[in-house]
């Protein structure tokens, strides 16, 4: 019962992390502008924001959680839907926390400081990992206890994070929560970014569940491939998406100081940088394919599918996925943000979906359609992101009036 939930949970983390990422621009704006006050006026909001929203999702998944779950399962045993209901329960439960953590890792990303939020994220992930094993195996809590585990590492993440908040040496201070009260035009900048961002976001979320649909149809040897390819195809551009996270700080800093010319100054350089970290990323990923299919046990065609799928993505990832996601982030920090989802939304719905869908169904393809699709898609993306990039038309926003 618990990856149908997940699927719902992965939704609810990307319109947490979007709305993450209105917070790090508005505040890596005023930090730009040497704007103290500011910075902590927005990054309050932010927190009162975030909290609100999460705590009505939190509701209406507490109240509607079986009418939820009952139409992503179907029908099913009632001991499925029961564990199902327990475990979206504690879930549920976590959001508030979940949302307050991304907020403030944003917040203090948008300082600069990144190290921070991961060491914690680190230190949350092992106490999940240790919760996991202690209720689970040896007090026998089922899946309770993986979603107890869930929500004490949340928990523990959000307390940490603000109590390093609420410490006057830093540059973004949140203290005082008592004393918050709205400024509903700041609360619109913000939602303004947040908003498209957590649309992009969640229609990334769906395209993926419809692709799963379509290669759950292949077989078991073309699902266990896919699994595997997924994740390697993660690991090799988990870098890459770090240095689009900082280029994001450093892009709203330098507008909000008015310095045009260093935007697009980083954002080329840190496209070069990307690009270095993506080729090297993926020759790594390609060289250990194969010892990580023996060590994983899979069958020998489901390796043989794997090394495919993975030696087309060496080929093509370092040619043009940097420009179809890096430039977007520098975009976004400067208000793009609206062009940046309708152009996602589209590229992924033409290509990575409705692609990969008429060449496995009509054409007989097997899953590497959903990498020419996905590889189409990146292609699509940056021609126009290079486009637009080079346009200058999203110098013209204004995050901060």
């Amino acid at each position: 019962p618990i990856l149908p939930v997940d699927s719902v949970n992965n939704l609810i983390v990307q319109l947490f992390s979007a709305m993450a990422t209105g917070a790090a621009i508005i505040c890596s704006h005023y930090i730009g502008m040497k704007n103290r006050e500011g910075a902590n006026k927005a990054a309050r909001q932010v927190v009162l924001t975030v909290a609100t929203i999460a705590v009505v999702i939190t509701i209406a998944g507490l109240i509607l959680r079986r009418p939820l779950l009952s139409f992503i399962f179907g029908k099913v045993e009632p001991e499925v839907m029961s564990n199902a209901v327990t475990y979206f329960l504690y879930t549920a439960l976590s959001y508030p926390f979940l949302a307050l953590f991304s907020a403030g890792s944003a917040i203090f990303r948008s300082c600069g400081n990144s190290r921070y939020p991961m060491m914690v994220s680190v230190i949350s992930n092992v106490i999940n990992v240790c919760g996991n094993a202690l209720l689970m195996f040896v007090f026998n809590m089922g899946v309770a206890g993986a979603a107890i585990s869930t929500l004490v590492s949340r928990v523990f993440c959000m307390v940490v994070i603000f109590i390093a908040l609420s410490k006057p040496k830093i540059d973004i201070v949140v203290s005082e929560y008592h004393k918050i009260r709205p400024d509903y035009k700041l609360i619109g900048s913000i939602l303004a970014i947040g908003v498209p961002s957590g649309i992009e976001n969640s229609m990334f979320q769906f395209g993926k569940l419809a692709i799963q649909s379509t290669v759950s149809t292949m077989g078991t040897a073309a699902i266990a491939a896919q699994a595997m390819t997924n994740i390697l195809e993660n690991v090799n551009g988990v870098f890459g998406i770090g240095v689009g996270m900082c280029l994001m700080t450093v892009v709203g800093q330098c507008l909000g100081a008015g310095r045009k010319d260093e935007a697009i100054y980083y954002i080329k350089k840190l496209s070069l940088v990307s690009e270095v970290v993506i080729i090297a990323s993926c020759l790594i990923i390609f060289i250990l394919t194969k010892p990580i299919t023996m060590l994983a046990g899979m069958e020998p065609a489901s390796a043989r599918l794997c090394f495919e799928m993975i030696t087309f993505i060496t080929i093509v990832k370092p040619i043009c996925w940097v420009p179809s996601f890096i430039p977007p982030y520098g975009l976004r920090a400067a208000g793009d943000v609206k062009f940046s989802m309708i152009v996602s939304c589209c590229t992924m719905w033409l290509c990575r979906v409705s692609l990969c869908i008429y060449l496995c169904r009509v054409w007989g393809f097997g899953p590497i359609a959903v990498w020419i699709g996905m590889a189409c898609d990146w292609m699509l993306r940056s021609i126009i992101f290079t486009a637009r990039f080079h346009s200058r038309k999203w110098l013209n926003h204004h995050v901060i009036d």
